[in-house]
């Protein structure tokens, strides 16, 4: 990971820089810079715009109740795309620019997901330990588990350790 960081930190400068020549030669300098600072503005411009619209949708899908996974997703590609746009430069520029396209991000968001594995049984990919002495059920039986070792800490809380005993319990993924 340091390797690929490193040489991204090195090769896309150096590529930045000659294209920024190679526009200057063909353009002239004060176009180019013009060029860039105006690409930085409206960049930053319309990434505010689509982010603003994306948080009022986290906090619709949050009062609805339901997880904006894919309103987190879109605002970290636009982070992404802000930062490249604000990043003085052409190719940087077109990365940015195409990060601001809906189409682009939901292709790209797909690739990701589709790396990405997740545990169909599990929400947390692992299965869930619940360390406790007492479990009460909605019908009001309380089950008394037989504690290994209490630990206690400065503040008079009593933790329970269990070796070895895993609660098992159905849940319902609402997506």
């Amino acid at each position: 990971m340091f390797r690929v960081l490193f040489a991204l930190f090195i090769v896309v400068p150096i590529i930045e820089i000659t294209v920024l020549m190679q526009v200057g030669e063909l353009i002239g300098a004060w176009p180019t810079v013009a060029i860039v600072i105006l690409s930085a503005w409206l960049g930053a411009k319309y990434v505010r715009q689509q982010g603003i619209a994306t948080l009022q949708s986290v906090q619709t899908k949050m009062a609805q109740g339901e997880m904006p996974s894919g309103e987190i997703v879109t605002g970290l590609m636009l982070l992404v795309a802000g930062v490249l746009l604000v990043t003085p430069g052409f190719v940087t520029d077109i990365f940015g620019l195409l990060l601001l396209v809906p189409q682009v991000r939901k292709i790209l968001a797909s690739s990701v997901q589709k790396h990405i594995q997740t545990s169909q049984g599990n929400a947390f990919g692992a299965s869930t330990h619940f360390h406790s002495s007492t479990f009460t059920q909605t019908s009001g039986h309380t089950y008394d588990n037989d504690v290994d070792e209490p630990e206690t800490f400065t503040d008079k809380k009593t933790i329970n350790h269990h070796k070895g005993e895993t609660i098992d319990g159905d849940f319902q993924r609402k997506d």
